[in-house]
């Protein structure tokens, strides 16, 4: 082995190197022994001098301590025995300490799973554990009630119309990753879709990074690992709460279903739930909800708007806005869509049992994909053949059983469309998929409460429409 990669005895040792401010953006630097890298956040819309003026440098490195803390969480991957914060570990409270164990357990479930190394829970701090400080408080008053995150894809498109018809003004935000290639091209797809939309105002973020998409496993064998992995949700959370103190938001808003919430297997050898999604689940939107606002921003809340519903819900809600679809897209391969990946054929699959036959020609180029043997295998994958889902960003087995069935209804049919379940099965599916759960939201109340009547309303609608096709009584 290479005399920079020998590790002490101790073990690996993952070190923050750098933590460096510019006027529109924010460098992180680490090393894991004798490899290094950086990840680099732009933004467009966010005066980091201004900000530190307003509320103290030590403040803002206070705030973005956190994102740098879960950039180090993602080289955990690379299973360094020790991690050291150098100059900024007295940003390393007890509270963050405990965000943070409970985020790496979760969301790096699947990493162990993958690596087959039940018992590695992340690195020893070499931090002591201080108090945290007090939370900072946005210093302009809120011109909107809400800043959306903004994907690109078909949560984000109802999301946004729902805020509309809601009677709710909220900005948009949206980020490029250099993992998903050309930033130009992710924006341009994005401002496309929020164009269609009515956003007061919409941000652009940029995150430029050489890990996730680095050679490392390939030319480090002797790391002896086979995956990587990031907490890209809390992460992206956390990036963006300079633009909400500097324009006042008082909340952050997603787009994440219910169907975020079950995982993809049961591991034997632990009997814990592996769910790709973690980062998304009710669970850690109330986690990250609690520690901001008792913690970071005063007052500013973080919650899902369509955490109350399903996919088949969110499917319904297109309808109306069927139009706007074709400017949708959610392929992490090769966007807008690569047709091949669990992603897009889930999302073309939801598409094709809910909307017309000319919309899904206009959004994916291919309204047959059923037909198409090669991908009977991938589509069957969808309801757990063969054991377990796909590692991906998708609803649970159900969801795609009701989707193909509505699709054979429709006469889109292929192999994957062969032994469905009956007609009463597949509408006690429609009762537990077409409904709305309000009990758990993190929304606030009075965001809630304007929201609710069209959630409920899109749920209304996914019932009728649905129990009309599987018993062939509405024509789509």
């Amino acid at each position: 082995m290479p005399d920079d990669l020998r590790h002490t005895a101790g073990g690996r040792v993952l070190r923050l190197r750098g933590l460096d401010f510019a006027r529109h953006s924010v460098r992180f630097a680490f090393a894991v022994d004798g490899l290094t890298f950086s990840t680099t956040y732009w933004y467009e819309d966010v005066d980091f001098d201004a900000l530190a003026a307003a509320h103290s440098r030590e403040a803002l490195q206070r705030l973005m301590f956190h994102v740098a803390a879960l950039e180090a969480a993602k080289l955990c991957s690379l299973r360094p025995q020790r991690l050291c914060f150098g100059a900024w570990a007295r940003f390393w409270t007890r509270e963050l300490a405990a965000l943070w164990r409970a985020l790496f357990r979760e969301v790096w479930a699947q990493w162990r799973y993958e690596n087959d190394d039940p018992g590695y829970l992340g690195p020893e701090v070499l931090a002591d554990e201080a108090d945290a400080g007090e939370p900072l408080r946005p210093a302009v008053a809120p011109p909107v009630e809400t800043l959306l995150f903004c994907g690109g894809g078909k949560d984000s498109l109802v999301a946004m119309r729902l805020l509309e018809r809601a009677g709710v003004a909220f900005d948009t935000l949206g980020y490029s990753s250099s993992i998903y290639g050309p930033a130009a091209l992710q924006h341009g797809l994005l401002d496309g879709l929020v164009r269609r939309c009515r956003p007061r105002r919409h941000f652009h973020q940029w995150i430029l990074e050489d890990f996730l998409d680095s050679p490392v496993l390939r030319l480090h064998p002797e790391l002896a690992i086979r995956t990587l992995c990031a907490a890209e949700t809390p992460t992206s959370i956390f990036a963006a709460l300079p633009i909400a103190l500097q324009h006042g938001h008082p909340a952050i808003s997603l787009a994440h279903e219910r169907s975020a919430d079950r995982g993809q297997l049961v591991w034997d050898r632990t009997g814990e739930e592996i769910n790709h999604q973690w980062g998304k689940s009710a669970a850690a939107e109330a986690l990250l909800n609690d520690y901001l606002q008792r913690h970071l921003l005063a007052g500013v809340a973080y919650h899902s708007v369509l955490k109350p519903i399903y996919d088949p819900v969110i499917f319904a809600m297109l309808r109306p806005d069927a139009d706007d679809v074709a400017f949708t897209h959610s392929c992490n391969l090769r966007k807008p869509w690569c047709l091949r990946c669990p992603k897009c054929l889930y999302v073309w699959l939801g598409c094709a049992a809910f909307l017309p036959r000319e919309v899904v020609r206009r959004t994916f180029g291919d309204d047959a994909l059923l037909a198409d043997p090669t991908l009977a295998p991938a589509f069957l994958a969808l309801r757990a053949r063969g054991g377990r889902q796909p590692f991906e960003c998708i609803g649970g087995p159900e969801e795609a059983t009701l989707f193909l069935a509505a699709c054979a209804a429709r006469k889109l049919r292929g192999p994957a469309t062969a032994d469905l379940p009956d007609a009463a099965a597949l509408l006690r599916l429609v009762e537990r998929y077409a409904e709305v759960d309000l009990a758990g939201s993190t929304m606030p109340p009075a965001l809630g409460e304007r929201v609710a009547p069209e959630l409920l309303a899109g749920a209304r609608a996914a019932r009728v429409y649905l129990r009309g096709v599987l018993r062939g009584a509405t024509e789509a």
